[in-house]
């Protein structure tokens, strides 16, 4: 039976946030601050990458708990940069149930530099957002 709750709280903490969810943007509804924040992403980023970028100069609520956390280079395939410096975001992959391979990862506080991998962090494309 312990065991059992283990597994449930793990699995548990596996899932994205549902409180901090942000609303879907492009669903449909009636358009929102959200929407209203949302610009084209470079034409070499997904679609859905806008989605993201607005959700970074909103600063939240993002829809996984990771999201905004410390990216920490461990691979050091961006610039080194003090501990912190860098942080990721998910950028939605459509039909999948889980977060997907595609990030962007910022650097400094606010941003000032933007990087995009599909890869899982196997390889970034440094990128300017479009304002």
């Amino acid at each position: 039976m312990l065991l059992a709750l283990c597994l449930a709280g793990w699995w548990w903490l596996q899932q994205p946030d549902r409180q901090a969810h942000a609303p879907s943007i492009g669903s449909g509804t009636a358009p929102n601050a959200a929407q209203a924040a949302r610009s084209p992403p470079p034409a070499s980023l997904p679609p859905e990458a806008g989605d993201t970028l607005a959700l970074i100069r909103r600063g939240g609520p993002y829809p996984h708990r990771q999201d905004g956390g410390v990216f920490g280079n461990r691979e050091g395939h961006l610039p080194s940069e003090p501990r912190g410096y860098y942080r990721e975001y998910t950028v939605t992959t459509p039909g999948l149930g889980h977060r997907g391979a595609r990030r962007i990862v910022t650097g400094g506080e606010p941003p000032a530099v933007y990087y995009y991998t599909d890869d899982h962090y196997d390889s970034f494309r440094r990128f300017e957002p479009r304002p």
